[in-house]
């Protein structure tokens, strides 16, 4: 079964795609890098993580290979596809709902953990006072 690992932008973000060639059909799986990967991330990806996205493409459901374009596409004419294409694309994907909640749930975490060391800074400055307010009393 011959098969093709392609990375590319999608206009939000770097994506890699498996597609695996069966006979006349094709299964496809997706992996969603977010920054631009390097060679070295890739190459790591490819080791560590090519064999759930294996099976994920397997776990696919199969694609008549004649559907897909064989004839070469005049490059301008490819270019007004990809815009129309993105421009229909909806305003928000899965990747960016897991992205957007994850960043809320940071900043919520963040925002509590400000607040507890202000409160602990808080006790402590007051702890002090009343420390140096018995040191005084004791003095006279």
């Amino acid at each position: 079964m011959p098969s093709t690992f392609s990375v590319f932008y999608d206009g939000q973000f770097w994506v890699g795609v498996l597609e695996i060639t069966d006979g006349s059909f094709v299964r496809a799986a997706r992996h969603v890098f977010g920054a631009e990967p390097t060679n070295a991330e890739l190459e790591e990806f490819a080791i560590k993580h090519s064999g759930p996205l294996f099976d994920r493409a397997l776990a696919a459901p199969a694609v008549p290979a004649g559907t897909r374009p064989t004839a070469t596409v005049n490059p301008k004419r490819l270019a007004r596809m990809a815009a129309r294409e993105q421009a229909a694309r909806p305003l928000t994907s899965a990747a960016q709902d897991a992205l957007r909640l994850a960043h809320e749930q940071a900043g919520h975490e963040n925002r509590a953990a400000a607040k507890r060391r202000r409160a602990e800074a808080a006790e402590q400055q007051r702890a002090e006072a009343i420390r140096k307010r018995k040191a005084k009393r004791r003095g006279h």
